[in-house]
């Protein structure tokens, strides 16, 4: 578990590094240097490259994860990785063909309500297929158990060039037009970088010999094609059904930012996940039990303490937020208290996900995707005529509490472990304490003073808390490591 703590939290700050460059960029730079429309053109090439990158990697950066470990000799691991890196072709080929043949009629069907993004089809193709290498190559060096420069890359390398690009646009160094056309140099440029780091750790040897496990690896990739495109759709369905059913467009931007600062508390686990993936894998294919049980029993409670940390700070400090935020952005108090439960329970599941995605039983995760989609849309159409975007919040609350805990139920019956402890508990009753003592007490000072001195407080006796009732043998070692105890 050592090595997990220790990348996992190195991943955490390069990520919320990230977030913060992520948040000057979408709140202030955006919205100040490009106009609406050139704005709204570059949410909707990177959404549009999103949502086909699934398609162009083919699902081969969750196949490394699942199969690497499982491969044993030299010749037969270089014969795996070989396939890996040319499987993607076998959909980007096609697509490139097909595009050229059609891009008159791809062109208009996606500018039929926006002219402007004819010009721009090629663009989204070139940063899908760079995001699908990256993420391969990511994946590459994952299995390496080498996950911090990868995850540098992924979180804040593109958003401090973005940033520097638009300060171009700025000083006028660039127009609008050379200012995408780099956007996508720099997603070329974040996969090219990567693949010389992986290779720095793992160089190819290309061996085109038969695989045994050449059926499974097409089928989980093929599946692992259809669950990336159900995430996408999980991802957003709150947003697209608010403004369906809503009139007052406002109000998406309203829920939007709310999301946005609940979805901090996703941070740990989406940062501890990158070399949880490649350990779960490995203690599943050696059909270590005891190690997959030490491994999300522990990893489940390191992410409820940091979780829980992240969480406190964001209730016990909403108020004085949105003192500084204009007053229309206060109607989303409820939506973030709601989301931040459900992301804190998300975490609470430690390498859940890991365990379902590289065991024998991941097309189960293909169906639960769908099926936590469809409960999503069918509450959502239930509560959101009813409460607005509280309805929406308490909707995705519902969707993602009935899924987790399907999921822990599941991986409890086929592997008879389970992730919570009496730890858990206490990290819990912690919670409820802290957060009963001091939501209602603020300094008599400005919101932003109050923010900073109530959380270094809120900080001192959570983790006091933390360490005097030994809550998790990985976060004391930790904390007498950095407090030299």
């Amino acid at each position: 578990m050592g090595i997990v703590l220790n990348q996992s939290f190195k991943n955490t700050i390069s990520t919320y590094i990230g977030f913060g460059v992520g948040a000057i960029n979408t709140l202030l730079l955006y919205t100040n240097f490009l106009t609406d429309q050139y704005y709204g053109l570059v949410a909707f090439l990177l959404s549009a490259a999103n949502i086909m990158m699934p398609f162009t990697a083919f699902g081969v950066h969750n196949a490394i994860i699942k199969f690497y470990s499982s491969f044993k000799s030299k010749n037969s691991i270089n014969s795996f990785l070989t396939l890996m890196l040319f499987l993607p072709l076998a959909f980007i080929i096609p697509a490139v063909f097909i595009g050229c043949l059609s891009y008159e009629a791809i062109g208009t069907l996606l500018s039929r309500e926006n002219p402007i993004v004819k010009d721009y089809v090629w663009h989204i193709f070139i940063i899908a297929v760079a995001m699908a290498y990256f993420e391969i190559f990511f994946a590459w060096s994952k299995v390496q158990l080498q996950t911090v420069f990868g995850n540098v890359m992924k979180e804040i390398f593109h958003r401090v060039c973005i940033m520097v690009l638009l300060f171009a646009v700025y000083l006028d160094w660039l127009s609008v037009e050379q200012f995408i056309l780099a956007l996508v140099g720099v997603y070329v440029l974040r996969m090219l970088i990567m693949k010389l780091y992986a290779y720095s750790v793992r160089f190819p040897k290309f061996k085109f010999q038969k695989i045994e496990k050449l059926p499974a690896i097409l089928k989980y990739a093929g599946l692992m094609i259809i669950a990336g495109s159900v995430a996408m759709l999980i991802l957003d369905i709150d947003k697209f059904m608010i403004g369906l059913m809503i009139e007052d467009i406002e109000q998406v931007a309203y829920y939007s930012v709310a999301i946005f600062i609940a979805t901090v508390i996703a941070v740990p686990q989406r940062s501890m996940h990158q070399i949880m993936m490649p350990l779960t894998a490995k203690y599943l294919n050696e059909n270590n039990k005891s190690a997959l049980e030490d491994l999300y029993k522990r990893s489940s409670v390191s992410l409820l303490v940091i979780s829980g940390f992240i969480f406190l700070l964001i209730v016990l400090n909403i108020n004085q937020l949105y003192e500084i935020l204009p007053e229309e952005f206060t109607g989303g108090l409820f939506v973030i208290l709601i989301v931040s439960l459900a992301k804190l329970y998300d975490n609470s599941l430690g390498n859940n996900n890991a365990i379902l995605f590289n065991s024998d039983y991941y097309r189960m995760v293909l169906l639960f995707g769908v099926a936590l989609a469809i409960i999503a849309i069918i509450l959502n159409f239930i509560f959101i005529p009813v409460y607005g975007i509280d309805g929406s919040a308490f909707a995705t609350f519902l969707a993602v509490a009935i899924y987790n805990t399907v999921k822990v139920v599941f991986v409890k019956l086929k592997f008879n472990v389970q992730p919570f402890t009496w730890s858990s508990l206490k990290i819990v009753l912690i919670l409820i304490l802290l957060c009963g003592l001091m939501y209602f007490w603020d300094f008599p000072f400005h919101p932003i003073v109050n923010i900073g001195l109530k959380s270094a407080l809120v900080g001192l006796l959570y983790f006091i808390l933390i360490y005097k009732l030994d809550v998790s043998e990985d976060i004391s070692t930790q904390i007498k490591k950095y407090l030299r105890l």
